[in-house]
């Protein structure tokens, strides 16, 4: 074996067949175009293997504590690929509006709305197609099958969150006590608007109505049948169960048992937003390129991505749990022996015993 052989690298190096060039009328930077492309792929070939590797854990009835730090070691190598993507953006911006003019016609009607790969990685994760910003009024000409929506990362952490234990113990409801502390900081908060001599009476109004809108919001976790209508009209998508464990986790999140926890689904979150970073820049950098024309495979161009950028995020229920967090300090006791099953205590009468 040597490393030509290897990296097949006679079949890669030939891939970069350049339109220009064969209608006789070069232009230079369609071989940057053409490789930086080139490499998204590959690098989309990566992040789905990694991410069909962390759902087949998933997939597991049960999900072993000792698989979450690889989990979440590997949804951190996306992430570290996800700001590589990011950063090649700028390479391809060193190509002007005038360089990609001198190609750009020759490539009606390819788009990288085409990319299977990307849309298959956006299924995986969780994107569903009603979820999907129209583009241009037509449809992934090789969808990924609908059944990837019923299987995805998204559907996997939700069912295995809603496996957690701990959120009411014989001796231990979470829900009761926590609702009694955000009682108290919510009146805490009230009075110290009503006592706030910098406020006039107006936005005293102001923010008193404010803060009855963040009590509305904490009542749909108090009340599954609140919470129920959210999921129908699609302002919540993950379950009751599964948000309540989302949020045990967070609060709780330097308890032994909930850092691995805590490092994958704060792993989800990084990669919702790089995606959307990476969405954002690139329709950044098409209106750079093209301004306001429509793009070559018939979208609205840099239009159609910024508005895929808001819209395409997956895990937007656990960006919401910043919403229901409350101070360290405030949080509820937990009994001794909750305390001790959450530490992995181990002691040498139990090694006795075993």
């Amino acid at each position: 074996m040597n490393y030509v052989d290897y990296l097949q690298l006679k079949n890669l190096l030939s891939c970069q067949q350049m339109e220009s060039e064969r209608l006789a009328k070069p232009a230079h930077d369609e071989m940057l175009f053409i490789i930086v492309h080139q490499v998204y792929e590959l690098w989309f070939k990566q992040i789905l293997f990694e991410v069909d590797s962390v759902m087949e854990i998933f997939e597991k009835e049960r999900v072993n504590e000792e698989s979450l730090g690889l989990v979440a070691h590997r949804l951190q190598r996306v992430v570290t690929i996800q700001k590589h993507i990011v950063d090649q953006i700028a390479v391809l911006e060193t190509m002007t509006p005038l360089d990609f003019l001198e190609f750009r016609d020759l490539l009606v009607p390819a788009s990288g709305f085409q990319s299977f790969q990307f849309r298959l990685l956006e299924t995986k994760l969780g994107l569903r197609s009603r979820d999907r910003v129209s583009f241009a009024g037509k449809t992934l000409e090789k969808a990924p099958p609908p059944e990837e929506e019923s299987k995805s990362l998204f559907v996997l952490i939700d069912r295995w969150l809603s496996r957690t234990p701990f959120l009411k113990m014989r001796d231990f409801d979470f829900l009761i006590n926590y609702k009694v502390c955000v009682d108290k900081m919510l009146l805490r908060d009230k009075g110290l608007i009503e006592g706030n001599p910098s406020l006039s009476e107006d936005g005293k109004q102001r923010q008193l109505a404010a803060l009855e809108v963040t009590r509305h919001n904490f009542e749909a976790l108090f009340d599954r049948n609140i919470y129920d209508e959210l999921l129908k009209s699609g302002e919540r998508r993950m379950s009751y169960d599964a948000a309540l464990a989302s949020l045990l986790i967070f609060l709780y999140r330097d308890r032994p048992i909930f850092q691995q926890p805590f490092h994958v689904l704060t792993a989800l979150v990084d990669m919702d937003e790089w995606f959307t970073t990476w969405r954002y820049r690139h329709s950044l950098m098409v209106h750079r390129m093209i301004g306001t024309k429509i793009g070559t495979g018939g979208s609205s161009g840099h239009d159609y991505l910024k508005r895929s950028a808001d819209q395409h995020k997956v895990f937007t229920d656990l960006f919401d749990l910043s919403t229901f967090l409350i101070p360290r300090s405030q949080l509820p006791s937990l009994p001794k022996e909750l305390q001790r099953k959450m530490d992995f205590i181990y002691s040498s009468e139990e090694e006795r015993a075993s």
